[in-house]
């Protein structure tokens, strides 16, 4: 089930303004020119900031996520009718052929982290080897547990007020409720001040490490991948670039 900020429909309707900064979309760009995709899965894509950015180039994009709200946003947005957009998580793709389609599968804004179930996370890596083609990307970011990113969501640092067009001045901020390793919480409380209403959305993130993901990438059929930087937060963001073997489960 998705978190309310992405299920909700006044949260989703928000979701744009209130997460404006989308700089780092521009080194996930850049990957899909430097690997020559064409045909892009963009998992978690909620309100379609990137699928569009990349319809926009052209390119064939099918997005999937699981929160309706956040598709119904994607969908109201000019030059949604050039994407493919599907409800659901991985399993909810469409057959493909036996040696899959996309070029490129992407997981950005830490999706990866939002997918804290291990089965889940498990199913997500297998079905993205069997939706590349031979040779096909998989690009994702997921945060350096080390960097314990969680300790400044809180009020005092989180703290920001947005005028939404069509819903005036929002408050927000986070608040963890827990943060159990390798599991954080934490609570997101917006206010719309037009109206007094005040909604919540809780998440948890999964904060797996270097060594966790390489494993779990290798059981998934991808034997050897490359951890780059985020441009747009060194040292805090770890981008995980593997690929489907060119022949073979194993590449032989």
């Amino acid at each position: 089930m998705a978190d309310a900020k992405f299920e909700h429909p006044d949260l989703a309707a928000i979701y744009d303004a209130v997460e404006a900064d989308r700089s780092d979309l521009d080194a996930y760009l850049r990957m899909a020119e430097e690997f020559g995709a064409r045909r892009i899965l963009d998992i978690g894509c909620g309100t379609g900031v990137f699928a569009l950015q990349l319809a926009g180039r052209g390119l064939e994009v099918t997005g999937l996520d699981p929160a309706g709200a956040s598709l119904d946003v994607a969908r109201a947005k000019p030059g949604a009718d050039r994407v493919h957009w599907i409800h659901g998580d991985i399993t909810a793709l469409p057959p493909l052929p036996p040696l899959g389609g996309f070029d490129l599968i992407t997981m950005t804004a830490n999706v990866a982290q939002a997918i804290d179930s291990p089965a889940l996370w498990s199913a997500t890596l297998r079905g993205a080897h069997a939706a590349l083609r031979p040779g096909g990307r998989l690009v994702f970011e997921t945060r350096e547990p080390a960097r314990r990113a969680w300790e400044s969501w809180n009020r005092e640092e989180s703290y920001e007020v947005v005028d939404v067009p069509g819903a005036g001045e929002v408050e927000s901020w986070y608040d963890v409720l827990d943060a159990g390793l390798p599991l954080v919480t934490f609570r997101q409380t917006c206010v719309f001040r037009a109206t007094g209403t005040v909604l919540t959305s809780d998440s948890t993130l999964r904060f797996r490490t270097r060594e966790d993901i390489a494993t779990d990438l290798a059981e998934a059929g991808f034997p050897t991948h490359e951890i780059r930087d985020a441009p747009d937060r060194p040292g805090r963001e770890l981008v995980f670039v593997t690929r489907r073997p060119p022949h073979g489960p194993a590449g032989n």
